[in-house]
């Protein structure tokens, strides 16, 4: 495996490459119309290919011999070697209308873990981080999740599949959790729901499919925040059903979750 740099220098480079690539986003949210794919729950738009690039060049300058993977494309690799994990626009259809509740996430795996992450809202001016080593921040300052300890008294955050027509699991497990939470939300950006348990403004989070780059620097920042991350079932090497708590109520919250699906079933 080739030498690895510190964390301190991996996180830097989280934190530019996510600013890269949610500053061009911001700076150019006049053409939000710039559509490249459509289907009936989601949307692919220019933006998206060119701020992933913007992260990537970030990335390429300070490590140039390490694997990038994005949604809008780049190479999955299963070994030790570094990973760096890119969601260049999280909640992208919430962009595309306007919506100010959308991120760009930049995380790096190492040994088969991810050891730094950044979540970066441009339109709040919000910039979640975190390393293995050191607790969470946002904007600088340390940030813990709640202390909410029943299900009850709790908000929880979840997100409908693109494939909702087809996913029973996803319906099944909104209900279940609505009526058992204080309140149920959907916020229409998983990076910005799971840093939202890590400050303590949620105290929860469930999604039944969900991609590895919209989890990976969030899950790291909420698990620094005092919180837990957990991965339920590993539906493919990049899907998976995820639970986010402030862990008091992780337990709870499972015990709701799991009887809403069953394993290998979409």
């Amino acid at each position: 495996m080739n030498e690895v740099p510190d964390t301190a220098g991996l996180l830097a480079a989280c934190v530019e490459a996510a600013r890269a690539a949610g500053d061009h986003a911001h700076r150019n949210i006049h053409r939000r119309g710039e559509v490249v794919q459509r289907s009936a729950h989601d949307v692919k738009l220019k933006l998206d290919q060119e701020c992933q690039a913007k992260a990537e060049e970030v990335i390429r300058g300070a490590f140039p011999q390490h694997a990038i993977l994005g949604e809008e494309g780049g190479a999955y690799v299963s070994s030790d070697e570094p990973l760096w994990i890119i969601d260049p626009i999280d909640g992208t259809v919430n962009f595309m209308h306007g919506l100010p509740l959308w991120c760009s996430s930049v995380a790096v795996r190492v040994g088969g873990r991810v050891v730094a992450g950044a979540v970066y809202l441009p339109v709040l001016r919000e910039c979640f981080k975190a390393r293995c080593e050191e607790p969470a921040t946002l904007n600088g300052e340390p940030i813990r999740v709640s202390e909410v300890r029943s299900l009850g008294d709790a908000v929880v955050l979840t997100g409908l599949s693109k494939h909702i027509g087809k996913d029973a699991v996803t319906l099944s497990t909104f209900e279940a959790i609505s009526l058992k939470a204080q309140k149920t939300r959907l916020m229409g950006a998983a990076a910005v729901d799971i840093c939202s348990v890590a400050c303590g403004r949620a105290d929860g989070y469930f999604e039944s499919t969900i991609q590895l780059w919209d989890v990976a620097a969030a899950a790291l920042i909420v698990a620094q925040a005092g919180g837990k991350a957990e991965v339920l079932e590993q539906l493919d090497p990049i899907r998976m059903r995820v639970l986010c708590s402030n862990g008091l109520i992780h337990e709870e919250l499972k015990a709701v979750v799991l009887p809403s699906f069953s394993p290998g079933v979409e």
